[in-house]
């Protein structure tokens, strides 16, 4: 055998020896360690935000032109359920219903003097007719103008705060203008969204924590309402809550982290 055929042999033995003192593991993936994670939706690596908002909140506008004389409430004042809100000058309105009160009189005085004349048979029966139609007409004049006195003040449609005034007193305001915003702060509520798969846990009635920045403190919530359909896009529903008590520091606008943490298994 010559030289180079031995060395030839020889780092050919030298390899396989070199293959052998490498571990198996190198060359094979234990089962376990290809074992896919379950997927984690991307909701549940976020931190879920909610803002307070009033249970039922409106702005109210004006139905007639006419100048605010009144606004009792001031902005961030509270008042209670029919309480006046507005108050607008209806001189105007109120001497045109009194003319038409005036002009119903007339009417009815003419129309029963000729039901008088009629029981005679001294007036037609057309003129009688005719002056009826004119008391029917004095009185649709009169409950238009009633209905229009009616509009001169705006009453609470609930109890709760003037959240702005987007008008003053001794302002002219035009039919439809927004005058005042007002909220029912009786409740607080809560909308988030969570990860569809809680749906499995969480009912109407479950309880969990809120973290309020403006505050620094944490309040008790629970459900109030489960949204009607699933997004199917990010797997995700939206949740209704309240929260549960009464906190006089809390107002419509704060925000905060929801605190809900599934139950062991879920």
């Amino acid at each position: 055998m010559s030289a180079l055929s031995g060395l030839a042999a020889g780092r050919h033995c030298l390899a396989i020896v070199l293959m052998l003192a490498v571990p198996v593991s190198a060359f094979a993936t234990s089962p376990a360690a290809v074992t896919p994670k379950p997927a984690v939706n991307a909701l549940e690596k976020r931190e879920i935000r909610a803002q307070l908002a009033p249970r039922r909140y409106t702005t109210l506008a004006a139905e007639i032109g006419a100048k605010i004389s009144r606004l009792p409430v001031p902005e961030g004042g509270a008042f209670k359920a029919g309480q006046a809100l507005v108050q607008f000058d209806c001189s105007l309105q109120q001497a045109q219903l009194n003319k038409a009160k005036a002009a119903l009189g007339a009417a009815e005085k003419v129309w029963q003097a000729n039901q008088r004349l009629a029981e005679l048979n001294s007036v037609g029966k057309v003129e009688l007719q005719t002056s009826e139609a004119e008391v029917l007409k004095a009185r649709a004049e009169v409950a238009a103008n009633a209905a229009v006195v009616g509009k001169c003040g705006i009453a609470a449609p609930f109890s709760g705060r003037v959240a702005e005034q987007r008008a003053r007193e001794q302002q002219y305001v035009q039919p439809g203008a927004p005058i005042l915003d007002i909220i029912d702060d009786s409740a607080l509520e809560l909308e988030f969204i969570v990860p569809s798969k809680w749906l499995a846990w969480i009912r109407a009635g479950t309880g969990f924590q809120v973290h309020i920045d403006e505050t620094a403190r944490t309040y008790p919530a629970k459900v109030q309402r489960i949204g009607a359909r699933v997004d199917p896009v990010s797997q995700s529903v939206k949740l209704n809550a309240v929260i549960d008590g009464k906190f006089p520091e809390l107002i419509a606008g704060m925000s905060g982290k929801v605190v809900m943490t599934p139950p062991a298994g879920q």
